[in-house]
């Protein structure tokens, strides 16, 4: 390998983990939002948004230039092909929680529905397995990043219980549809950003293996013994 690849590697890197920083800031400010929405803080997160967006189109040039310059092969390719694609989900993981906020917002506004225990419960999880896919990739951890898969099962269940519980609220009082389809948005935004976490784990996997894993059944995904 190049001085000058590995140079234009590492400079990637530390681009990439920026971004998660930021990323991961901006979600937790999100779910922070569900005990205490704040319209003001939705607008500072939409924002912040921005710059991560910025931070998307500058590590895709990134990698396009590196593919440009040295045509790497193997792991490297695979590498910058990671990248390009865990931040693609990164950037998409921001606009949930610009979301996620809004939605908080708009349920205060209202101020006829509380949100539920589970919706907290599977807003914990998802950012967990937000910072454990990231985690995943910085240490190379394919144990870890198939237990991220796994757990992706629990927020969809979680997600599950949420919305049968919404519709019986719509079902028995119709003067709360309103709330309740904001309700029914801000889970389903969770729930994507754990769908997202699973990606980003994947593409670890794919990093470090070099096996796609993604649409496979969960039997594909047991945790390394």
């Amino acid at each position: 390998m190049s001085v000058h690849l590995i140079r234009d590697l590492d400079n990637l890197h530390r681009s990439l983990m920026s971004m998660c920083t930021m990323v991961e800031e901006l979600i937790h400010s999100a779910v922070a939002t569900l005990s205490t929405p704040d319209s003001e803080k939705a607008r500072e997160l939409a924002a912040r948004d921005l710059e991560i967006d910025d931070y998307d189109v500058t590590i895709e040039e990134e990698c396009l230039k590196i593919l440009a310059l040295h045509q790497p092969v193997a792991t490297d390719l695979r590498r910058i092909t990671a990248v390009m694609k865990i931040s693609g989900e990164l950037e998409r993981v921001a606009d949930l929680a610009v979301h996620i906020a809004e939605r908080s917002s708009d349920l205060s506004s209202l101020g006829e529905m509380q949100i539920p225990s589970r919706v907290h419960d599977m807003a914990e999880n998802a950012v967990n397995m937000l910072h454990e896919s990231i985690d995943a990739y910085v240490n190379l951890d394919t144990s870890l990043a198939r237990k991220v898969c796994q757990q992706d099962e629990v927020v969809d269940s979680l997600n599950r219980q949420i919305i049968e519980n919404i519709t019986r609220i719509m079902a028995r009082s119709p003067h709360l549809i309103s709330p309740a389809l904001h309700l029914f948005s801000a889970s389903r935004h969770i729930e994507r950003v754990a769908d997202h976490a699973t990606n980003i784990a994947e593409d670890v996997i794919y990093l470090v293996e070099g096996e796609i894993v993604r649409h496979r059944g969960q039997s594909d995904r047991k945790v390394a013994s």
